[in-house]
């Protein structure tokens, strides 16, 4: 790693913010750039969503070490916290500690990460050479930054899955843009007038699709004109609706429980097979057909269909990406959703994260591609090993471990979310907002805002 120069931290959510605490303490120098205007800011984007995992899960040990001395106090571990309270009383602190907020750029995104005066054809001296990284301010500014190292937690929030069958947007998806939600809307707070009243579809088959669904039928009960469809590609929802009340993890089971329920008494109408082919947007409506000619007029889509990377901005670089699901080539198959769920993908650190690239890694949600089986704590331990290494402790970065409970804190289904309590007693005995009691379950496992599927399953 080039001496004397800032390690670069795409990214200020919370595999961002650790990999800086884990940088500090290793004496290393972050500067860390996040697009929106705060840390955290694709979380604020579904403050209003509870995580299936409690706090304990959530917290990353470096950062915690940073904020302790400031007076600053840990939640009860075993609480289940909201998106909001994630950067409230865990991010926002953390980004205004000073050993952050002074190396902290909010309003900043990166457009390119390459060599400082080579492309990526050019091989002579490159692992000695310092990497340069391109800001776009908010103020319109384009500024080149060089730094020693690059660690890549920007996530996949930005890039939703499109809704067409293929991999690719629709015919007239992009047209129909004004007619199609953010993933995650707030139906029944912030986003309420934009559902009130109107018709409504729900695409895809994930947590995402079960927590929205529910609270449009609770904005139903209220605004009774609201109109709820549900189009799913797979001929059935049993996935989504899990094991019902013999679910292992009581959350996720009353969830499809309460959906099922609503579905069977017509609250929802529920289309099957129903492969997305074209939107056809009007003055007053858009009409979503399938591949077999059936159509759905509705006043808005919510597109539930998942996440994928932003590769552009890593176009000059040398990486090695597993072809199917988009992340480092020897994560690849141990992510990979066809057979594994997040509670069977084995802790991993710098060397299954490096690339061809030296002093490269992606990290977080993003290194996961487009498989959905990522967890918080997984991506903490990713920073604790990919920090080690660049702070020349190799046995530290190639030891990699991760505690968790013994029935995992992830759901199975390969298009479902992760971050999943497991399913047992609380040592407290507290009866509402542990891991064992199942508050109304208006949840989603949603660690990161980006645990959401990947194009072309029949999930989510």
């Amino acid at each position: 790693m080039v001496e004397n120069l800032p390690v670069a931290v795409i990214g200020a959510g919370p595999i961002g913010l650790a990999a800086a605490a884990h940088l500090l303490e290793r004496g290393l120098d972050p500067i860390i750039f996040e697009a929106g205007p705060s840390a955290g800011s694709a979380i604020e984007q579904w403050r209003h969503i509870r995580l299936f995992s409690p706090w304990r899960f959530n917290l990353d040990a470096a950062a915690v070490r940073l904020l302790e001395p400031t007076g600053w106090e840990s939640p009860r571990l075993t609480a289940l916290p909201y998106g909001g309270e994630l950067v409230d009383k865990y991010l926002s602190p953390l980004a205004a500690h000073p050993a952050v907020a002074s190396r902290l750029q909010t309003g900043a995104r990166v457009t390119a990460v390459t060599r400082a005066g080579l492309d990526k054809t050019h091989v002579r001296d490159r692992d000695t050479t310092p990497f340069m990284v391109r800001v776009e301010h908010a103020d319109g500014e384009v500024r080149d930054y060089t730094v020693s190292a690059v660690i890549d937690a920007s996530g996949t929030w930005s890039t939703r899955n499109p809704l067409g069958t293929s991999g690719l947007p629709a015919i007239g998806e992009v047209r129909a843009s004004d007619r199609i939600s953010s993933p995650l809307p707030d139906v029944s707070g912030r986003d309420r007038a934009s559902f009130a009243g109107r018709r409504v579809l729900v695409v895809g088959a994930g947590h995402s699709a079960a927590n929205t669904l529910i609270n449009l039928a609770e904005l139903a009960r209220t605004e009774p004109e609201t109109r709820i469809l549900w189009a799913i590609r797979g001929a059935s929802p049993e996935k989504v609706y899990g094991g019902g009340d013999a679910d292992g993890l009581p959350a996720r089971g009353q969830l499809g429980s309460r959906l099922r329920r609503l579905v069977d008494a017509g609250t929802i109408e529920l289309h099957t097979s129903f492969g997305i082919n074209s939107l056809v947007d009007s003055e007053h409506d858009v009409t979503v057909s399938s591949g077999d000619g059936r159509s759905v007029v509705t006043d808005v889509v919510v597109p539930c269909t998942g996440f994928r990377p932003d590769l552009d901005m890593l176009r000059e670089l040398r990486l090695n990406l597993d072809s199917a699901v988009e992340a480092p080539t020897e994560l690849g198959p141990l992510i990979d959703p066809e057979f594994h769920s997040c509670g069977t993908v084995p802790p991993h650190g710098a060397k299954v994260l490096a690339h061809p690239e030296k002093d490269f890694y992606i990290v977080g949600m993003k290194s996961y591609g487009r498989a959905p089986t990522f967890l918080l704590a997984t991506g903490y331990e990713q920073v604790r090993s990919v920090a080690a290494a660049l702070g020349g402790d190799q046995a530290a970065a190639d030891t990699v471990h991760l505690g968790l409970p013994e029935t995992g804190v992830c759901s199975s289904d390969a298009g479902t979310s992760c971050d999943v309590p497991a399913a047992v007693q609380s040592s407290e005995g507290e009866q509402s907002g542990g891991c064992c009691s199942a508050p109304e379950p208006v949840l989603i496992g949603i660690p990161t805002g980006l645990a959401h599927g990947r194009s072309g399953a029949n999930l989510d």
